[in-house]
């Protein structure tokens, strides 16, 4: 029986080493996918590599790759929705390798600009039976179909992902509910600051409209610029507290996974169905004033649906074509008039959104009428 060339089996054990470590080095989910990725396309010295993380639908929430050009994924267009020889591993725990990918029965076809794949090899994320993931490779460097060594080893990479990934969500987990105890801290804080100065503030309105009543201009006038005074430093008080108490980092987690992760949250805590839909996942590349502004304004129309509209759907889509980023947030609620000064509740939401669309470029656009739900669309060009 021939033995195995030792330096091939040192330098897979090296490569090796090395992605276990660059894998497990990372804490955010975002870095941990996009270097199981890199680590596996290294490993196995493919073309190109691939991880998809599924949703609660088993759909692809999140997709990432390596291999492929900022050129070729716009020419590709939307990233994959699980289906075809991708959504095996998502439902079933074992690896699947293949000499031509489009010799497959279930392989459903690729978009004209997609680069031309042959050999296969995909190996499922799993941790205590649950799949968390897959990842997959094509076109190995020295034949059409990837060895079994390819496949072992990609299957450790994988398992140690598993467990770098589960570390990572606990990571953010624990960094959520840090945030949420700091939030209550300073919540608690700030009620007191400005509960005292809107008292003082009150009061004061009083002894200058008193003071006013006696005619003393001059006394009088000097409780209105106290008044000045304590409105401004109580609006002070909330602009620090709106600062701190910002959602999760955006550009930390990305905006697809921080839309996402706000979405599951709402879910929990509401009866309504909110559903999100997204052609970019894990790869916007937007401004950062874009994706803040976009997370911002997804958020308050999602607010306004759920807390005045009686709504039992909310549908919120994200579209990233070439020249602008589009957001659409649509529930099937009670609406209102198209005045938004009569919108009750809707009227402040209405108007900060419109302000983050103006600060980005952009510009807002509100559909609804009594009865027949509303439609929030925000367009903000890329450039």
């Amino acid at each position: 029986m021939a033995q195995p060339d030792p330096t091939v089996c040192r330098d897979d054990l090296d490569a090796l080493s090395r992605a276990l470590l660059a894998v497990t080095e990372q804490t955010a989910t975002r870095e941990v996918m996009q270097m199981i990725v890199e680590s596996a396309r290294t490993l196995v010295r493919s073309d190109y590599s691939a991880l998809g993380l599924p949703d609660e639908r088993g759909r692809f929430a999140e997709f990432y790759a390596s291999g492929v050009s900022d050129e070729q994924w716009r020419e590709i267009g939307p990233v994959p929705r699980a289906h075809g020889l991708l959504s095996v591993m998502m439902r079933e725990a074992a690896p699947y390798r293949t000499s031509d990918v489009k010799t497959d029965e279930r392989f459903s076809g690729w978009p004209s600009a997609h680069p031309d794949m042959r050999g296969f090899l995909g190996v499922p994320i799993v941790d205590r039976g649950e799949i968390l993931g897959a990842v997959y490779v094509a076109n190995g460097p020295d034949a059409p179909e990837f060895s079994a060594d390819d496949e072992r080893l990609l299957g450790i990479l994988a398992a140690h992902a598993a467990i770098a990934l589960t570390r990572a969500r606990m990571f953010e987990r624990d960094r959520e509910l840090t945030l949420a105890e700091e939030r209550s801290r300073i919540a608690r804080d700030l009620h007191d600051a400005v509960a005292q100065k809107l008292f003082s503030l009150r009061l004061t309105v009083g002894a200058a409209e008193a003071l006013a009543l006696k005619g003393d201009p001059e006394r009088a006038r000097e409780q209105f610029t106290r008044v000045k005074e304590l409105a401004g430093s109580a609006l002070d008080e909330l602009r620090a507290v709106v600062t701190e108490l910002r959602p999760p980092a955006v550009r930390e987690d990305g905006l697809v996974p921080a839309l996402r992760k706000h979405v599951a949250v709402i879910s929990r805590a509401h009866t309504v169905a909110v559903r999100f839909d997204s052609d970019c996942d894990g790869r916007c590349e937007l401004g950062s004033a874009v994706e803040d502004a976009v997370f911002r304004v997804a958020q308050e129309a999602l607010h306004n649906a759920l807390r005045h509209a009686d709504a039992t759907t909310v549908d919120i889509t994200l579209r990233t074509p070439e020249e602008a980023v589009v957001l659409e947030v649509a529930d099937d609620g009670k609406g209102f008039v198209a005045d938004p000064a009569k919108a009750g509740g809707h009227h402040l939401g209405i108007t900060s959104m419109r302000e983050r669309a103006r600060q980005a470029g952009g510009r807002l656009r509100v559909e609804s009428d009594t009865g027949a739900g509303t439609t929030i669309r925000l367009e903000i060009p890329r450039d």
